[in-house]
């Protein structure tokens, strides 16, 4: 008679033992607005065959709504306040100078992979960026027949590094480009050949938002790759797998009528009414993906070199063309679950069609030219879908209508929460 299998200990909670594989995917800028529109389109049936038959509803993600926040409170189960990746960067006040928040040992807490994976399951995490890798995978020792790797270097994969070798010729596929829908669906691909032939317990999916950056809803690319996305989740549920579909951030068209950019440029104002020097403003979006969406987002922060109080700094943006919110670091923290050791002194917000850069000469659109400004990281990016292959127990459906869902929840519901 085999022995029971572990309850599962992560940040505060309790996951029992899978009942069958679970399968976590990150649809990366996946607005709920995408699943209305090809929902009602009939473009993803097997979406559309979840959320009959299991469960389905509009969650809050964690702020700011960045890929890297978002994505460890998913892996972690805990909002950024806890973890403490809010962001891709943020200011060392010793230097003065921006801090990358992609390493490992900046991410506090466990993640719920490396916890079942220590507790003898065997675990898989895949992403399209490598940047977000290491994080996820943090604990874990692939050694022991986990994975960990990104289709950004699917061609590279080694098995002392991510527990896997000859990604491409295994799967048949070349190495997608960096701006592609490929980057992401090698992803999904890994995932359901792994989930075939190894079996593991967990795994957690993450994709990239090129898609979404480019093309609305209603445009052709986007139903072309939720199309393709749809037939992965089939092939993934028709392997008798739990499959958790949720999102790291929404996406909104931020830009002018005439197909602009339309920014608030914080730096510049705020060098022109407080003075050159005064304040630093950080965006936490900026990575090496320009084209995405040339470093503006919905959120950045603001520091004082010690000459203006953060009063001084919200009063000077006042009354600024597409700002929703100007936030003190102690209210940011407490309206958004933020970590107050990584906060501004100030946090700015901007309206859902406006986006806010630094100052205009620091900040590269050419990338941006020919398409307009799709971008996201202010609260009218923070609502995602989650979606459930089957439904909840009757414990977790008293849970459900108790209080809104957050997506850091995603993993707890999938696992502790189906039948």
């Amino acid at each position: 008679m085999s022995s029971p299998r572990p309850t599962v200990h992560v940040n505060g909670t309790d996951y029992r033992w899978p009942l069958r594989p679970v399968v976590v995917v990150c649809i990366d800028g996946g607005d709920p607005r995408y699943l209305q529109q090809l929902l009602a389109e009939g473009c993803i049936p097997n979406i559309a065959r979840f959320v009959r038959e299991g469960y389905a509803t509009v969650a809050d993600g964690s702020m700011p709504s960045f890929t890297c926040p978002n994505n460890m409170s998913i892996i972690t189960g805990t909002p950024t306040a806890k973890h403490g990746i809010s962001g891709n960067f943020y200011l060392d006040t010793a230097t003065w100078q921006p801090v990358v928040m992609t390493g490992p040992e900046l991410l506090r807490g466990d993640t719920i992979i490396a916890r079942f994976a220590a507790a003898g399951a065997k675990v898989v995490s895949i992403t399209a960026k490598d940047k977000l890798r290491k994080q996820l995978g943090k604990g874990l020792d692939v050694s022991q027949g986990h994975v960990s790797f990104s289709s950004e270097f699917a061609g590279k994969c080694t098995l002392a590094e991510n527990g896997i070798e000859n990604v491409l010729p295994w799967l048949g596929m070349e190495q997608p480009g960096m701006y592609s829908m490929e980057l992401s669906l090698l992803v999904l691909e890994a995932g359901i050949k792994l989930l075939r032939e190894r079996r593991p317990e967990l795994l957690y999916l993450s994709l990239t938002d090129w898609v979404q950056h480019k093309w609305s809803p209603s445009e052709d690319g986007a139903r072309e790759f939720y199309a393709k996305l749809d037939d992965c989740i089939g092939r993934l549920a028709a392997l008798d797998a739990t499959i958790a579909l949720t999102a790291d951030h929404g996406m909104s068209d931020k830009s002018t009528p005439e197909g602009e950019p339309q920014v608030l440029w914080l730096q510049d104002l705020l060098d022109a009414k407080l003075g050159p020097g005064s304040t630093t403003v950080i965006c936490p979006i900026t990575d090496a993906f320009v084209a995405h969406h040339g470093a503006l987002g919905g959120f950045v922060r603001v520091w004082s070199k010690g000459q203006v109080t953060a009063r001084q700094i919200i009063d000077a943006i006042g009354d600024a063309p597409g700002v929703e919110l100007a936030l003190d670091r102690a209210t940011a923290c407490r309206m958004f679950d933020m970590p107050a050791d990584r906060e501004g002194d100030v946090a700015v917000i901007a309206q859902e069609h406006w986006c806010i850069g630094s100052s205009a000469q620091n900040h590269d659109l050419a990338g941006l030219k020919g398409h307009r400004l799709r971008t996201h990281g202010g609260t009218s990016e923070a609502k995602v879908p989650v979606i459930l292959n089957r439904p909840l127990n009757e414990a977790y459906r008293y849970k459900a209508a108790g209080a809104p869902l957050k997506s850091y929840q995603v993993f707890d519901y999938a696992i502790n929460g189906t039948l």
